[in-house]
């Protein structure tokens, strides 16, 4: 391939616009057939341990996503001023940062909440989607796409951990949000409200998922 059709071929990709056909694909695919949860396998502690109630659960969500976004974007911005040696170090830093921003944030505006989620915000730093979308995605691409690449991990995050809170805290406890769904007799679900019940859950969306969209592993 020529110098200049090199040239041509950089230039057209440096046009492309950023909700073209193939950076769309950045959100959509990890909503359904590359989610980071049921696919990809990722980020599995935070949905057994998060999930027992929506509200929290909402606010890790949020959470993760504002790091994911932040933390992509910034990463595609430095990419070509960090060292390869030290790129894991700074990629921490990145996301270190951003989640104290968040830990104070909910401190301050949603102390209740920031109680219960604990030392599961601090745990966002080593969330391997994080880490592996820094790594896979934001080294390689212009803060555009790695915006949007975030965009779609985080709310593929969201997508299976809502409902695996929606299903634990009303079968667990009969409620949504706080109010009695099933009535003050109902004497709960300790299974539901354990791990196990988030276990059972997540396989059962995970099942659902793949055979829905016939996906298999690969030897």
């Amino acid at each position: 391939m020529s110098t200049e059709t090199q040239a041509v071929e950089a230039e057209v990709k440096e046009r492309e616009p950023l909700f073209s056909k193939k950076n769309r694909k950045l959100i959509s695919n990890p909503l359904d057939a590359d989610n980071p949860i049921t696919v990809q396998v990722l980020g599995v502690c935070s949905a057994l341990a998060v999930t027992v109630k929506l509200i929290p659960t909402l606010y890790m969500c949020i959470s993760v996503l504002f790091v994911l976004i932040c933390s992509n974007v910034a990463i595609s911005l430095l990419r070509n001023v960090i060292p390869g040696r030290i790129r894991i170090i700074v990629q921490l830093l990145v996301v270190a940062s951003l989640v104290a921003v968040v830990d104070q944030v909910l401190q301050a505006y949603a102390y209740d909440v920031s109680k219960q989620l604990s030392v599961f915000v601090g745990l966002i730093i080593t969330n391997c989607i994080i880490m592996g979308r820094l790594e896979a995605f934001a080294l390689a691409n212009k803060p555009g796409p790695a915006f949007l690449d975030g965009l779609g991990n985080g709310l593929g995050y969201a997508v299976i951990l809502i409902p695996v809170a929606f299903f634990r805290e009303l079968f667990g406890s009969g409620s949504l949000f706080g109010f009695n769904i099933f009535g003050e007799n109902y004497p709960g679900n300790g299974v539901m409200m354990s791990p196990v019940g988030a276990c059972i859950v997540l396989g059962l969306l995970i099942w659902f998922q793949r055979s829905r969209n016939g996906y298999t592993e690969e030897a």
